[in-house]
């Protein structure tokens, strides 16, 4: 049995890696921090939090030393790390815990590996606001376009993409960079803009509320599923330490995700949406789109899910939800 650790295990990626992982009969070993109501914390992991190959450590990215008592007390076989303060606008607000948690995290992290388990397999969540408004003459992004981050979020990820390949290549670790475009699920807190606008709907479909505040609806992204994304992640370790982009290749607008949503429950979004300036980031990313050639040709990588399938399993997911609570 293969034992992984997972850190950010409670998010959206991490809830659905520790199903994937134990699936494939590994032991999960989850680092938490310790929350004062850890009913709500863990709720993304209560279908199969009895899992008796499922164990959660406490412990936390800028602790170096709860890191090194988990990891060597289990020596991993992998080590996923998700944790992370990630949400981009936030980023702005909170400029230094998001690069404490991102940059000083995955520091600790290879230190902790390192000193523990030097031939553990790693993966290290990048991600494609790394890549800024820098794109290739074709529109792309892919694993040799130049990085030139427009958020704090995108500048720390730099900062713990570099450090995987000099610890890669300083101290011969199995490090590998995922570098993924934005990929939703129903997992995926409402505070980000698929799941606002998901739930902004349903809301209104069902009366309870009017208008829905966004921000630029112009920006265009390459939307995924999450299920797919993390089974990449996976993909990454059973290969030879090495850089990947997971993306669809697609890329739609926020607009575009408004009428698409509305439309699949029969409103329009032009008579609910409005513009609230709060919601714009200072320095605002335009567009992104991803070239997932090579995890493609070197992982067998493929999608199951398309845009249209993720946003209704995400509206059936709301649409439950919402009954629930009345």
């Amino acid at each position: 049995m293969k034992t992984a650790i997972i850190t950010g295990i409670t998010g959206q990626d991490g809830s659905y890696l520790a199903e994937l992982l134990l699936e494939k009969g590994y032991k999960v070993v989850g680092i938490v921090r310790r929350h004062s109501t850890p009913e709500t914390q863990t709720k993304r992991l209560e279908h199969f939090r009895t899992n008796p190959n499922l164990i959660l450590e406490y412990g936390d990215l800028l602790d170096l030393v709860s890191l090194y008592h988990v990891f060597k007390k289990y020596q991993p076989d992998e080590i996923y790390n998700l944790g992370a303060q990630s949400h981009v606008r936030v980023s702005f607000d909170q400029p230094s815990f998001t690069t404490d948690t991102i940059a000083t995290g995955t520091l600790n992290v290879l230190e902790a590996a390192r000193m523990t388990c030097p031939t553990a397999k790693i993966y290290l969540a990048g991600s494609s606001e790394m890549f800024g408004n820098e794109y290739d003459e074709d529109g792309y992004r892919r694993e040799t376009t130049i990085m030139k981050p427009v958020s704090p979020y995108g500048c720390s990820k730099v900062y713990g993409f570099h450090l995987g390949r000099t610890y890669r290549e300083s101290y011969d670790l199995k490090i590998s960079n995922g570098i993924l475009f934005n990929h939703e699920s129903p997992r995926r807190g409402i505070t980000f803009v698929t799941n606002k606008v998901v739930y902004g709907a349903v809301a209104i479909k069902l009366g309870k509320q009017d208008k829905l505040a966004l921000g630029n609806l112009e920006a265009t992204r390459d939307w995924g599923h999450a299920k797919d994304y993390v089974r990449g992640m996976w993909q990454m370790l059973q290969h030879d330490a090495d850089d990947f982009v997971l993306a669809t290749g697609e890329s739609r607008s926020i607009r575009e995700l408004c009428d698409v949503v509305f439309s699949k429950l029969d409103l329009s979004y032009q008579d609910h949406v409005v513009i609230d300036p709060k919601y714009y980031r200072p320095l605002e990313l335009h567009d992104l789109k991803g070239d997932p050639t090579k995890a493609k040709n070197l992982l067998g990588w493929q999608t199951e899910y398309s845009f249209e399938s993720m946003l209704e399993e995400m509206i059936d997911a709301a649409y439950n939800a919402a009954k629930e609570k009345s």
